[in-house]
């Protein structure tokens, strides 16, 4: 019999590029009010705390509602849950720009957009694996992930810029517009699968998301893959938070720091493209693993000890561009180890890990600054982590597409 030839349909890019609108807007509204905390403070009378706490209830919730999140996206599939996910990020971006003066519903504005981010950020793999052939998916997962970092870039860049041209007010209503874009553009563009499978058909077999969650927490490669993402997304939280207090005490201004947090999302945005191009081309994850944590080391110790501007600058590009591209490949490694369970359980324990670990690395190294506001030790003790993270990584397997290629390639020679 012969083989069913397998079909990627070009439908798969405006998926993609759909998916990509929702989750930077989702992001960029998550991050709005950091670069702007000084006037959100005057605008609402209140502490910087209070501003602080409409970023951080993001991983709050995000801790709290992931296991439903998850059942959703694998229950539901990718059309109707990121299409509530960005109903929710709409709903409430657009109610935080009609009631930008009181802080209550700015505050439960926050809490809807934020109970919709799981639903979003989530499907990143599924959609990858439902749309994407093997040998692009970690491509696809990684253009997925970088747009999580241009809606951040994004935010910090434009938001200063419609605050002072329109107020709090205004910018938070144009913000509120562009969620709504966003959702409506999905939602007329998203499809749940293309007419055929574009994987093999034992491939395409998935169990149901507590089996599969079961299955997961008994694998050795997925646990030390959590911890390394608990690791990684914890010291990009904690570090790119508190930039200004780490770096100021060197004598850097508030706008330097600002450009060193920018070209950490800058340097993770060509990693997020590069890396997995490479990783698909070999069909190899593990070795891109150990060479974003290695690769980090540098820059980590550029961004704790560098007392030239320019030092500073290349150690945080170095420091973005490893870190965050392992973000994508361990995700696609996370799908594969653990088929045939669900890659939205897979993607969200992940991401979880990060959000969990993003608020204990916040508050610790805020408690942990030294009398003069060094936060030396701190770093120090994060690149201990790495370390720790970097061991981990020489006991994964490989892929098993690794595996299928090598198979492919010998039955090809006979």
């Amino acid at each position: 019999m012969g083989k069913t030839a397998l079909t990627a349909y070009r439908y798969r890019w405006l998926m993609l590029c759909a998916f990509m609108l929702i989750t930077g807007i989702n992001q960029a509204l998550w991050i709005t009010f950091a670069p702007v905390t000084s006037e959100a403070m005057k605008f609402y009378s209140t502490t910087d705390l209070a501003i602080g706490l409409l970023s951080l209830c993001f991983m709050a919730i995000y801790i709290l509602i992931f296991l439903p999140s998850a059942w959703l996206i694998d229950t539901w599939g990718i059309r109707r849950s990121v299409s509530l996910g960005a109903i929710l990020t709409a709903v409430f971006a657009l109610t935080r720009g009609i009631f930008a003066s009181s802080f209550t519903l700015v505050i439960i504005s926050q809490v809807g957009i934020a109970i919709g981010q799981p639903l979003v950020l989530g499907a990143t793999t599924k959609l990858a694996g439902r749309w994407f052939p093997a040998d692009e998916r970690a491509t696809a997962t990684g253009l997925g992930t970088l747009s999580i970092y241009l809606g951040v870039l994004l935010s910090l860049i434009v938001t200063p810029i419609l605050t002072a041209g329109y107020g709090m007010k205004g910018m938070l209503l144009v913000s509120g517009v562009a969620g709504v874009v966003a959702a409506l553009f999905f939602i007329l563009v998203a499809r749940e699968s293309p007419p055929t499978p574009v994987g093999r058909p034992e491939d395409e077999v998935r169990s149901l998301m507590f089996d599969g969650l079961r299955s997961m927490i008994r694998k050795r490669e997925f646990i030390f893959l959590l911890v390394i993402f608990f690791v990684g997304l914890g010291m990009f939280n904690g570090i790119t938070t508190w930039i200004e207090e780490i770096v100021g005490p060197r004598g850097f201004s508030t706008s330097q720091a600002g450009l060193a947090g920018g070209l950490m999302l800058i340097g993770g945005i060509v990693g997020a493209v590069a890396l997995p191009l490479v990783s698909d081309s070999l069909r190899r994850r593990k070795p891109f693993i150990i060479v974003a944590l290695v690769g980090l080391m540098p820059g980590l110790l550029g961004v704790t000890f560098a007392t030239s501007y320019w030092l500073l600058l290349a150690s945080s590009f170095v420091f973005g561009f490893f870190l965050l591209s392992a973000g994508p490949i361990g995700f696609q490694y996370g799908a594969e180890m653990t088929l045939p369970a669900p890659e939205g359980t897979s993607n969200t324990l992940l991401i979880v890990m990060g959000q969990i670990s993003g608020i204990v690395f916040i508050f610790l190294m805020d408690a942990l600054k030294a009398p003069g506001g060094s936060m030396t030790a701190s770093l120090l003790g994060l690149l201990g982590l790495a370390v720790v993270g970097l061991l981990l990584a020489f006991f994964l397997k490989e892929s098993p597409i690794h595996a299928a290629t090598v198979a492919k390639a010998s039955q090809t020679a006979k």
